[in-house]
């Protein structure tokens, strides 16, 4: 009992919280200027247009049309050697992004935050991407500085509602990477088959060279067939029944030739039957030996990155109108659990203010006083906190 307890113990001190964020205040963040001037968008601390309450309904905004989008938070550099690593946020979209993002990534430590952008090193990328109609929660793996993508894309779940999407990624030191989306599984699987990240553990030997007697064909024209004397090859033939015009000078005009037409009886080109080749020695293949390059035991590390120093959103979105909220960056599953509570309050509010407005929609006609609700909301969003 002792050592049971002294190992749940040994566990929960051992459990920690890297980075977190409710997102009501931009004092985590800081801006990013890699685009100049009026390419570079503002995120903003504001409510969505549904919202579980003014404190809880805040979130990080972006709020420009055709804007490069850029803020990243610095955290105590860590490891996820031997541990869980857990990132969960949530995204919400008001109106159709058309193309854009909404996922974060995640890096070692920046030296000039200000030019965090689309070049910055990272290690993962995650979350929703879409450009009309290719769309996709993207998860992407650096490996010796090689960005990966998966090989098969995550589902897409990012509607334009105005309600939150929970997004949670898990990867376990066994190699073991989960992701959900509000609360449901989308995928589970390995690291070392998923994505493309080690070599070949055999590769073709550069040295084998097909023989030059080899026979890789498996059909050959029949030698004994013979085109049937009655084939007609001939596509076109004089018109017999042409006349030469009344008017015709030959001194002029030089020798009449009568005009060709399409021979009826034409079957086109002849061609010998195939037989099978018996010389054939079927398909040659290069001959595999084991890759140099390859290691065994570098599936075991694929999961663990040296250094996390870094969250941020490098976006690029044609529509603005994306909220992001509650970020936890942890290796216990009970402290993103906490930060997923607050999703489903919210997410909860949200459905059934959506469901309100969508019922008020169909049965009341509009008179303009829901725009006069807009502006005075536009005109509190202009107090908040921006980038």
């Amino acid at each position: 009992m002792k050592a049971v307890a002294s190992s749940l113990l040994a566990s929960s001190v051992a459990a920690e919280v890297y980075f977190s964020d409710t997102m009501n205040n931009m004092d985590n963040w800081k801006a990013s200027t890699w685009k100049t001037g009026s390419e570079m968008g503002s995120f903003e601390i504001k409510a969505g247009k549904f919202n579980a309450d003014e404190t809880e309904g805040l979130s990080l905004a972006t709020t420009e049309d055709a804007r490069f989008y850029g803020a990243s938070a610095s955290f105590t550099p860590f490891s996820n050697k031997d541990k869980t690593l857990i990132i969960q946020y949530q995204a919400k979209y008001d109106k159709d992004i058309e193309c854009g993002g909404g996922y974060i990534k995640l890096g070692p430590k920046l030296e000039k935050p200000e030019e965090f952008g689309d070049p910055t090193p990272y290690n993962i990328m995650f979350g929703p991407d879409k450009c009309g109609y290719t769309k996709r929660t993207h998860l992407i793996f650096s490996y010796k500085g090689k960005n990966v993508l998966k090989k098969t894309d995550l589902p897409y779940k990012q509607e334009t509602d105005g309600v939150s999407n929970l997004y949670r990624l898990t990867v376990k030191p066994d190699g073991t990477v989960d992701v959900s989306i509000d609360k449901e599984s989308v995928y589970s699987g390995k690291l070392s088959e998923d994505w493309d990240l080690l070599p070949a553990k055999e590769i073709a030997d550069v040295d084998d060279v097909k023989p030059s007697d080899w026979v890789d064909s498996e059909m050959m024209d029949d030698p004994d067939a013979t085109k049937p004397d009655d084939w007609v090859d001939e596509e076109e033939i004089v018109d017999e029944d042409a006349k030469k015009p009344e008017d015709w000078d030959e001194e002029e005009d030089g020798e009449w030739e009568a005009p060709k037409k399409k021979n009826p009886a034409f079957k086109g080109p002849w061609t010998a039957p195939k037989i099978k080749n018996p010389e054939y020695k079927g398909v040659w293949v290069q001959k595999q030996i084991p890759n140099p390059d390859y290691d065994e035991n570098a599936a075991d590390t694929l999961y663990a990155f040296e250094e996390f120093g870094f969250v941020g959103f490098d976006l690029w979105q044609v529509k603005a109108g994306s909220f992001f909220d509650n970020l936890i960056i942890t290796d216990d599953e009970a402290e993103a659990d906490k930060f997923a509570a607050k999703w489903d309050t919210q997410a909860a509010a949200e459905k059934e203010q959506l469901k309100k407005a969508t019922s008020t929609t169909t049965t009341t006609p509009a008179d303009g006083d829901d725009d006069d609700v807009d502006d005075d909301k536009d005109d509190d969003d202009k107090d908040e906190d921006e980038i």
